[in-house]
């Protein structure tokens, strides 16, 4: 199992010390595992910044690697926050630091937080999704460097009731555009089982999704649990894989000092 989405607590919502989420990974036999600390910039009304110290990270992770070198690979990855405006600063954040991987993710719209601030809620489920995409495809055209987008239908978790959620037809233009924007870009989809931990019975993303990054040429996808304590590292692994290799996905990718790597789906 390779699990590239994991959180500790140089993330803000992880209370788990780094050392006590290697010892959960290798409790559930995971093989590697990539920290994905979350940075979100300029967010929430008060416009504040969720970041960490990288020198601190990257000493951490160090010492864990060292430590547990003979009985599982740590790799060093950051999860953005992405808005359009903050490509700048995400660049110099990436470009100053040796991360191994990067995931961006849409936390926020317009400075305003999908989870915190309701971004949801009063709103028509069509428009609020439509609008989410359309930010969502302003960001993946605005920022070249990341490796994978993840959790692509995050905003899912995020309406009072899931039964309100559209048929996938009624925003599918959007969501094609967002995919073959990241096919042309040579980018990555991830695969985040934590949606089930949510009450949702996909994983991020829905079928319909994944089915047409495949219909539209996509291979690269990564799996994570964002596990943001010990027990969910490698969530419900072996059945996403199962789910890839039913849709006749040959590889899930890993990705090392920014180069992706193939690993045949058994």
């Amino acid at each position: 199992m390779y699990d590239f989405h994991v959180h500790s607590d140089f993330s803000m919502d992880c209370k788990y010390l780094m050392e006590e989420m290697v010892l959960g990974a290798i409790e559930n036999n995971v093989k590697s595992i990539c920290f994905t600390d979350h940075v979100d910039y300029d967010v929430t009304e008060d416009k504040i910044d969720i970041d960490f110290r990288t020198e601190d990270y990257f000493k951490k992770v160090k010492q864990v690697k060292y430590k547990y070198k003979n009985q599982i690979e740590i790799l060093t990855g950051v999860e953005i926050g992405m808005q359009p405006h903050l490509s700048k600063r995400y660049d110099k954040l990436i470009n100053s630091n040796p991360f191994d991987f990067v995931l961006m993710s849409i936390h926020s719209i317009e400075g305003k937080d999908i989870h915190l601030d309701n971004f949801t809620h009063g709103k028509k489920p069509i428009d609020a999704l439509v609008e989410y995409y359309e930010y969502l495809y302003r960001c993946v055209e605005s920022f070249d460097n990341f490796d994978v987008l993840g959790h692509i239908d995050y905003i899912d978790r995020y309406f009072e009731d899931y039964s309100t959620l559209p048929d996938f037809n009624e925003y599918k233009p959007i969501v094609e555009k967002i995919l073959n924007l990241i096919i042309e870009k040579d980018k990555g989809l991830e695969i985040n089982t934590a949606s089930k931990k949510y009450g949702l019975n996909y994983y991020h993303p829905k079928l319909e999704i994944l089915q047409l990054y495949k219909y539209l040429g996509g291979k690269v996808l990564t799996i994570g649990s964002d596990a943001h304590s010990p027990e969910y590292i490698g969530y419900d692994y072996k059945s996403a894989e199962k789910l890839l290799r039913d849709l006749e996905f040959k590889y899930i990718y890993i990705f090392k000092e920014r180069k992706k790597y193939p690993i045949h789906i058994a």
